[in-house]
């Protein structure tokens, strides 16, 4: 996910942790997030455009929670958080691309003991709303580097908002429901783009060059491939198969 100003000015592939402007040796970071597919909308800016389609094979491990005395004789509803929902991404974007990141507002749900979306890319310095729309409560933090935090509890009908102000993967957790999780990737950058219900993304207002298209999946990278764009009126198609 190239986040830093330094990574721009590279090419070639690079790991996840440095497009964020991560250390290299960071791994992907700790605890609270999730992604309903929320991009903060944005203009249309004239370039060559990437489109394509991940289809997503693999099968996610299921979460096991922890023991919890408030469900002590009560289960409620649980939605399945959908895994297949991918973020592609240039890794190392051009320098102009850092001068003025848009930022936007997104919004994770807390519905049926599920973050929805699972994944959520958002721009430095958006706003993340976290509203509550189970009838109990929930805590809503993370512990990752890029942006800690602790909503405390809250009922249902309340939501509380956090502004994501460095790049980087932040993920989220409930602290009452430890099978609640989702991903907040943060870009200083705005080209990304977060598949849809079928895997199909498009990354538009690309600048001519060479570059390295990243797919990231449930909390890594899955696959990267180069791409070269020869004018601003050139539409190149890639396909990913993650499994």
């Amino acid at each position: 996910m190239a986040l830093s100003r330094h990574a721009a000015k590279r090419r070639g592939p690079g790991p996840l942790e440095s497009s964020l402007g991560l250390p290299r040796s960071d791994p992907t970071l700790v605890v609270c997030l999730t992604l309903l597919f929320a991009t903060p909308a944005r203009a249309q800016t004239p370039g060559a455009a990437i489109h394509g389609r991940v289809d997503v094979r693999r099968e996610a491990a299921p979460v096991e929670a922890r023991p919890s005395v408030s469900e002590l004789g009560h289960h409620g509803p649980r939605d399945v958080p959908d895994r297949r929902r991918s973020v592609v991404y240039l890794e190392e974007a051009p320098q102009a691309a850092f001068d003025t990141p848009a930022p936007g507002r997104a919004r994770l749900d807390q519905r049926n003991e599920t973050f929805v979306p699972y994944v959520l890319a958002v721009t430095v310095g958006s706003t993340v709303d976290f509203p509550n729309d189970d009838p109990i409560y929930h805590n809503v933090f993370s512990l990752s580097k890029p942006k800690r935090f602790d909503l405390g509890r809250y009922p249902r009908g309340q939501s509380r908002s956090v502004v994501f102000d460095r790049p980087g993967v932040v993920r989220v957790f409930c602290e009452i429901h430890s099978h609640m999780s989702a991903f907040i990737l943060v870009f200083a950058h705005r080209y990304f783009a977060l598949t849809d219900v079928e895997g199909r993304y498009r990354i538009e207002g690309v600048p001519p060059g060479s570059y390295t298209l990243a797919v990231w999946n449930d909390g890594e990278v899955r696959a990267r491939r180069e791409v070269r764009l020869a004018s601003a009126a050139e539409t190149v198609e890639q396909d990913f198969v993650v499994e």
